[in-house]
C-alpha cells in the first residue's frame, strides 16, 4: 500500500498527493490491523504501531475511529458479516440434520484458517487488555452459531430432540473454539481442519 499524505498542505517541492476517497482509508485501517495480528507470537497492537504500519499520525487514525475499539468493532462486525454468511450458504443447500451441522463447522474453521488475525479476534486473543464489550461480542458471537447447530441437529429420532442437538451444539461449539485456540497458540501452525472430518464423525 502507497504513503497517502494526511495533511492538509503539500510542500512546494512535492507534487499534492491523492487523498483516498471516502471508506478507503478506513478500509486500509481495519486491513493492516488485520494484517498485524496475522503476526505469529505477535504482541498487543498499539495505535502508535498501527500508525506507523499505514504511515500516518495516529490523529489521522481518529478522523476515521473513535477509538481503538471501534477499530476492533469494525473487525468483529467483518466476522459476524462472513459467519452469517456462511451460515446462509449451508444452510439454503443442504437439509438440517448432522451433515448440515458438520458441514457449519467446517465451513467456520476453514474461514478461520484463512484468516489468522480474524482468528485471534474469534478466540478473544487480540482483544486482552481491550474493551470487556468486544469479547462480550464475540460470546455472543459464538451463542449465535450454536443457536444454529441446536437448530440443524433438532432432526433425530430420539425421544428427547431438543435436548439431544443442545447437547451436541454445545460439544461442537467447544470443539471449534477448542481447534481454533490450538491454532493461535501453536503460531497457526495447527490447522484447524486438521482431521476435521473423522473428528467431526466422532462428535456427531
Amino acid at each position: 500500500m502507497s504513503d497517502l499524505d494526511e495533511t492538509s498542505e503539500a510542500t512546494a517541492e512535492a507534487p499534492a498527493r491523492k487523498r483516498p476517497r471516502p471508506g478507503e482509508r478506513r478500509l486500509q485501517i481495519l486491513q493492516t490491523l488485520a494484517s498485524m495480528l496475522e503476526q505469529p507470537g505477535a504482541e498487543r497492537v498499539t495505535t502508535a504501531s498501527l500508525a506507523g504500519k499505514i504511515g500516518v499520525s495516529e490523529a489521522a487514525l481518529y478522523r476515521h475511529f473513535a477509538s481503538k475499539a471501534q477499530m476492533f468493532e469494525g473487525l468483529i462486525d467483518f466476522v459476524d458479516q462472513s459467519v452469517v454468511g456462511l451460515i446462509r450458504q449451508v444452510t439454503d443447500r443442504e437439509a438440517p440434520g448432522p451433515n448440515q451441522a458438520a458441514r457449519i463447522v467446517a465451513l467456520l474453521l476453514q474461514f478461520a484458517e484463512k484468516n489468522p488475525g480474524m482468528c485471534r479476534v474469534m478466540t478473544g486473543d487480540a482483544l486482552v487488555l481491550e474493551h470487556e464489550r468486544l469479547q462480550e461480542r464475540i460470546n455472543l458471537l459464538f451463542d449465535k452459531i450454536e443457536a444454529q447447530l441446536r437448530q440443524s441437529l433438532k432432526v433425530s429420532d430420539s425421544n428427547t430432540p431438543t435436548a439431544d442437538a443442545q447437547v451436541a451444539a454445545s460439544v461442537l461449539v467447544a470443539f471449534m473454539q477448542g481447534r481454533l485456540q490450538r491454532f493461535v497458540r501453536s503460531g497457526f501452525k495447527r490447522m484447524p481442519s486438521e482431521h476435521l472430518q473423522a473428528a467431526l464423525a466422532r462428535i456427531l
